[in-house]
């Protein structure tokens, strides 16, 4: 039997069958349907609900005594005003991936989520969701050859530089949207 956790696997099944049937619909529109099936308003709520099971990081005890407490890292929310530079940006320059896309009509604007690694981003076209100029820090390894990467590129538009600072070597890049992104590697392991 299929669980939460199936569920892209579920949306994909759905569609394949519909589609025998000669209804077509979009991959973000079968997994909003799966999340309802859950009984969840939206494929949002259930994709962290699976991130959070497969990462398995649950703290039982909260500094104010509640049990139960589960804090999962943060997704950052970045406003976009062009999907197409959005992608060039996330997708050809950064190498990230899109796990999924939504609109709530052809027409409306597009909230999507890329990501690559354990880096997840939510960029959206609402106006309501992010001001423009974010700023969010990522924690990694490896900072000196993401900034060979992404030099080697020669993108018009972004050329990182690669700075030593008192905590450790970071590297900025800002979208084309003025969100900007710092990649910081420590220079020694955070407190547990």
């Amino acid at each position: 039997m299929r669980t939460f956790l199936d569920s892209k696997a579920m949306a994909k099944a759905m569609r394949a069958r519909l589609s025998e049937k000669g209804i077509d619909i979009a991959h973000s529109e079968a997994l909003e349907i799966v999340a309802s099936q859950f009984g969840l308003e939206t494929w949002n709520i259930l994709s962290a609900r699976i991130d959070s099971t497969a990462s398995g990081t649950t703290r039982t005890t909260g500094a104010t005594g509640e049990t139960g407490l589960r804090l999962e890292g943060a997704t950052p929310i970045f406003r976009i005003f062009d999907v197409a530079k959005a992608r060039e940006y996330y997708l050809g320059f950064l190498g990230m991936g899109v796990d999924w896309e939504h609109r709530h009509a052809p027409d409306l604007p597009l909230y999507m989520q890329v990501s690559r690694g354990g880096l997840k981003l939510h960029l959206s076209e609402h106006s309501g969701d992010a001001t423009p100029g974010a700023n969010a820090v990522v924690f990694c390894t490896g900072v000196s050859a993401l900034h060979k990467e992404l030099t080697d590129q020669n993108y018009s538009f972004n050329r990182p530089g690669l700075e030593t600072q008192p905590w450790g070597a970071e590297m900025q890049v800002i979208d084309p949207f003025g969100n900007r992104l710092r990649f910081i590697e420590r220079n020694e392991a955070p407190d547990a």
